[in-house]
């Protein structure tokens, strides 16, 4: 398991709702909708050098997750920062750290589905953490039988925290001994991991399957962008297994690992024929962006 518990978040002060606790006090209700249904939205954002990179793209999304969900009387951006700022003040937090930002229909009057139960408004959960890109940018991926949710079910563009489907098929990666899992879409096509987007290179062309049942995720789009500006030519793509274990290169991106190389898939080794080292253009590429893009703390 590449997680492993960071001594430096013992102490760790937690934001909810309207203000700090320390994390062994950060509690919700047992009347949240977190609780009650999985029915919230979530963003995983970092920190780089004293910046907060994409946070805008980032609580865009949760906005409008929030609005496909119609959660009513949704924090505004100015608000929802206000709490990130202060959060990270109050942990002298200002590089190497990952928030999980979530936002939860909030608290029901009593038991149950109906969206009308909620009469408080949603609740707020800024958890920062002192945490480096997780996997040490090389992982394994194993195939499974868990299908990503298409829009026809539950539309994977709601960036929403009802994660049994995901969760389901990282249970099977772990029995498989494998990092992540691979998740087709209901024709047999990739979709994405359990937690991630995924990329191959087959003759110097970057590949992604089309977004119909994954979230077009942030970092997939930066990294579809990157290949643009440098010249490399990207595309999305219907893409099956076959064609997967025979990639030259192939990766994964998302906010939690930034661009990490699959080494394996399947027991099939990625052997890199083409010696084109795409992934080592577009690491330096999204590196570089890092350094001079990102929001500024104002502390």
């Amino acid at each position: 398991m590449h997680q492993q518990f960071n001594p430096k978040n013992k102490d760790l002060q937690v934001w909810v709702g309207d203000q700090l606790y320390h994390r062994d006090e950060a509690k919700v209700s047992v009347f949240d909708s977190l609780v009650q249904g999985g029915d919230g939205v979530w963003e995983g954002i970092r920190i780089y050098d004293g910046k907060i990179f994409s946070l805008d793209k980032h609580l865009n999304r949760m906005q409008e997750s929030a609005h496909a969900l119609h959660f009513e009387k949704v924090p505004t951006k100015e608000e929802i920062k206000k709490a990130i700022f202060t959060t990270l003040k109050a942990n002298e937090m200002k590089d190497g750290v990952h928030i999980r930002l979530s936002l939860s229909r909030g608290i029901k009057y009593t038991s149950g589905m109906d969206p009308r139960l909620n009469d408080q408004g949603p609740l707020l959960i800024v958890l920062a953490e002192w945490k480096a890109p997780v996997y040490d940018k090389k992982i394994t991926l194993s195939s499974c039988h868990i299908r990503r949710n298409g829009p026809q079910f539950l539309d994977s563009k709601i960036h929403h925290n009802n994660l049994l489907n995901n969760i389901l098929a990282k249970i099977q990666s772990n029995f498989a001994g494998t990092d992540e899992a691979v998740m087709l879409d209901e024709r047999g096509f990739l979709s994405e991991t359990n937690a991630t987007n995924i990329f191959m290179v087959k003759n110097g062309v970057l590949l992604t399957p089309f977004a119909h049942n994954c979230l077009p995720g942030i970092t997939r789009e930066i990294v579809m962008g990157l290949a643009d500006k440098i010249g490399i030519p990207a595309k999305e793509k219907d893409i099956s297994l076959t064609e997967f274990y025979n990639a030259d290169e192939a990766f994964t991106t998302g906010t939690m690992g930034e661009l990490s190389r699959v080494i394996e898939i399947d027991g099939r080794v990625v052997k890199d024929k083409s010696n084109l080292k795409i992934k080592e253009k577009l690491d330096a590429a999204f590196y570089e962006m890092i350094k001079v893009t990102g929001e500024p703390l104002p502390f």
